[in-house]
């Protein structure tokens, strides 16, 4: 069938690779060259035709003639081309040394545009990019909703109050300036009501045994009656002795009292030692 024949049918009655958008008509077919549908761009109606392709970072140069159009599984022919820019073109002139020049400068044009965004794909790789995730919405508020069920249930702002507290009052942080006064406040009614308990404490006290001032109150009269008797009348040291010694009341006396007794006391002791020593002489 002639080229003409079959551009006409698919220019003007449907083709399924034209794509017809506001800016012009494109072919999305993938032997294009230009992506452009017109005659000369368009590989169904031109029997003699050249393209490149890529398959996996590799570059191939694609060729249909007339010879093979009645052989659709060896329609193309295709020849793989260096990665050197250099050397593919070299490869491109020898292949397509008798074809139309417009075509092979499509063909080289393509070529170019394809190296560059290969190296651009190449530097996108080795740089280091955020993936972008799409999270479904009812997951996120679902998430949110969990983790403030989680945190009521767990009462984090007390418990860290607390826990600053107690090393507020611990002294870790040292001297700590421009804190809110009204925690400072709850801190001052804290300790106040654990150092209140302590002052009952302490005047509560414990039980203990102490000797009074009686006793020694009971040595004085004692001594005080042995030298009465001493003065009366020559009496033996056994009589006063047996004497009943006559208890006072007790009751509680001034320091100053109790230091005249202890001045006394000493007189006594020292007066009596005279008067039994004089009593000894005279029995002798």
């Amino acid at each position: 069938m002639s080229d003409d024949v079959i551009w006409h049918c698919i220019r003007h009655n449907h083709c399924s690779f034209m794509a017809k958008i506001t800016t012009g008509i494109f072919c999305r077919n993938p032997y294009n060259a230009t992506g452009i549908c017109n005659r000369s761009s368009c590989p169904l109606a031109n029997s003699r035709y050249a393209t490149i392709r890529d398959h996996d970072g590799v570059f191939y140069l694609y060729m249909k003639t007339a010879e093979r159009a009645h052989l659709p599984n060896k329609l193309w022919e295709r020849v793989k081309l260096p990665k050197n820019y250099e050397k593919a073109m070299d490869v491109i002139n020898k292949h397509l040394e008798f074809w139309p020049k417009l075509l092979v400068h499509k063909i080289k044009q393509r070529l170019t545009k394809m190296t560059q965004y290969r190296i651009r794909m190449r530097k996108l790789q080795l740089k280091v990019r955020e993936k972008v995730m799409t999270m479904p919405r009812k997951q996120t508020q679902r998430d949110l909703r969990r983790l403030d069920k989680a945190e009521r249930a767990a009462q984090l702002e007390k418990n860290i109050e607390n826990e600053l507290k107690e090393r507020l009052t611990k002294g870790v942080y040292g001297d700590i300036y421009n804190y809110p006064f009204k925690a400072f406040d709850v801190v001052l009614d804290m300790e106040k009501g654990e150092v209140a308990p302590e002052e009952e404490e302490e005047e509560e006290g414990e039980i203990e045994y102490v000797e009074g001032d009686d006793m020694e109150e009971m040595d004085d009269m004692e001594d005080m009656e042995d030298f009465e008797g001493l003065s009366d009348g020559g009496t033996d040291e056994d009589d006063v002795l047996d004497d009943p010694v006559s208890k006072k009341p007790k009751g509680s006396s001034s320091s100053k009292q109790n230091a005249g007794k202890r001045s006394r006391k000493v007189m006594t002791e020292v007066e009596q030692d005279e008067e039994i020593n004089t009593r000894q002489r005279r029995r002798a």
